[in-house]
């Protein structure tokens, strides 16, 4: 799928997807998916760094590929790219973001033809909007389909386009969880020692239950262990809500006497 671009041509420097055309004995040309199909082409020598029989051992016609863009000539409009450059970690996650991307403008420029919108509209006031607001346009929808219609708003959505695209986020995108889990030891040996660890127990739930974007649970595994699952949209909210509760327990442990430690778990 070809998207719009903000821009007409991409910058030396930037990672894109590209799909492979045409296959030659000296490269390959690519269209950009993400510049509406522009052309670009892809030189032998920054096809691979291993040596290899033919350029077809490393890509094939209909192939998409993350490429990165190393000459730009904006007069001619020509684009030379390179995919040796391109590490695996960066083709994945510029993928992973390419993905996200066509499925939220697959929804987006749907909707527009059902609400009697054209494309350059549906990314204008739309896809854009959610783009600058939260990163990626999904992301956005994501954010709607926790939040409502606010999320919508605070992002510039027009009013003819809120709530028809808060139904259509509820209906087809699904907000993934993430969770990081942990074993609390707390033990006493002090005469009401069992009295002081349920204190300490209690105030750690009392702190989780106060975080209303997170969903926490605090239960035995036999005694004095005790295990923490907090579970949330994002690694860095649960990180943050985590840190903060192990350091009020940590202080409140002293407080009482009460020995205390938190084993991370994997995952």
């Amino acid at each position: 799928m070809n998207l719009k671009p903000r821009k007409p041509l991409p910058d030396v420097g930037e990672l894109v997807v590209g799909t492979v055309r045409k296959v030659m004995d000296l490269g390959a040309y690519l269209d950009l998916d993400e510049y509406d199909g522009l052309p670009a082409f892809l030189p032998w020598s920054e096809a691979t760094s291993r040596s290899v029989r033919s350029i077809e051992d490393v890509v094939r016609e209909g192939q998409k590929v993350v490429v990165k863009v190393i000459r730009v000539d904006r007069v001619k409009k020509h684009v030379d790219v390179s995919l040796k450059r391109v590490m695996e970690g960066e083709a994945r996650r510029r993928m992973a973001f390419y993905k996200r991307y066509v499925k939220a403008v697959t929804l987006i420029t749907l909707l527009a033809g059902k609400l009697g919108k054209s494309v350059d509209e549906a990314y204008r006031d739309v896809i854009w909007r959610l783009e600058d607001a939260y990163g990626d346009p999904l992301t956005g929808l994501e954010r709607a389909v926790l939040e409502g219609e606010q999320a919508l708003v605070n992002a510039g959505i027009p009013e003819e386009w809120v709530k028809p695209l808060l139904d259509i986020a509820r209906t087809h995108v699904e907000v993934k969880t993430v969770r990081i889990s942990g074993i609390l030891t707390v033990r006493s040996t002090a005469s009401d020692g069992l009295y002081r660890v349920k204190s300490l127990l209690l105030k750690v739930k009392d702190m989780l239950g106060g975080e209303g974007k997170v969903k926490a649970r605090l239960y035995t595994v036999g005694a004095p262990r005790y295990r923490l699952d907090l579970e949330g949209h994002d690694y860095k909210t649960l990180e943050s809500v985590l840190k903060r509760v192990l350091e009020e327990a940590q202080s409140e442990a002293r407080k009482l006497g009460v020995e205390f430690g938190f084993e991370r778990l994997k995952e």
